[in-house]
């Protein structure tokens, strides 16, 4: 028989780290960045400090949770087609996950990110550390998805198979934040297609001179 004063004490302790990540989301949405301090986060989150170290090592930690949040939404909604949906005759495991990511809303995430994360410098190896952790992310919830779609596929070609688009997503947000600001529009959208459309071609027919 489950223990109820227990269960009790595993609510109220998730809740509060709820409140934490939620807390942190809306400072990190509304300064535009992440110079907030922990007494701001626990006031804002509605907790003593201690809870917040309760429950994270640092605020980086946080924030990490923050973005992992956004990101498992991201991958539900890349591995949702995979595991339902029907190839086409034909179709490699490649065209099925670039016409899966073709029609994902990428930019909305990645234009959140930007700003939430107080990105100033596409260049900038904190921002990209951080991208490239996040990224890693959807890569292994890529692969998961794939190996439940295709069980008889070797994982070490899913594995690089994945990791290959999300480093390469990785560059592509480099130029894309350069052309277009990190700016959630339809402009934003174009530019992010064509360079999505370059990263399949590549991806396809390999990386050899012209």
């Amino acid at each position: 028989m489950t223990d109820a004063p227990t269960d009790r004490r595993a609510a109220l302790k998730e809740r509060s780290r709820q409140a934490i990540v939620q807390a942190a989301a809306e400072l990190m949405d509304s300064t535009g960045g992440t110079a907030f301090t922990v007494d701001e986060l626990a006031e804002r989150a509605d907790v003593s400090r201690r809870t917040v170290f309760n429950h994270f090592a640092s605020l980086d930690d946080v924030v990490a949770e923050v973005c992992a949040d956004v990101l498992g939404e991201l991958i539900q909604k890349l591995a949702t087609p995979i595991e339902t949906g029907r190839p086409a005759a034909g179709s490699s495991i490649l065209d099925e996950l670039a016409a899966v990511v073709r029609s994902t809303d990428l930019v909305t995430p990645m234009a959140y990110l930007t700003r939430t994360l107080g990105g100033t410098d596409p260049h900038g190896p904190w921002h990209a550390n951080l991208l490239n952790q996040a990224l890693t992310e959807v890569g292994n919830g890529l692969v998961a998805a794939l190996r439940r779609r295709y069980p008889e596929a070797d994982t070490l070609d899913l594995q690089l198979l994945a990791s290959s688009f999300t480093g390469g997503v990785l560059v592509l947000h480099t130029h894309w934040w350069e052309r277009t600001g990190a700016a959630d529009d339809q402009v934003s959208r174009v530019v992010w297609a064509e360079l999505l459309d370059h990263l399949i071609e590549q991806l396809r027919t390999g990386f050899g001179t012209r």
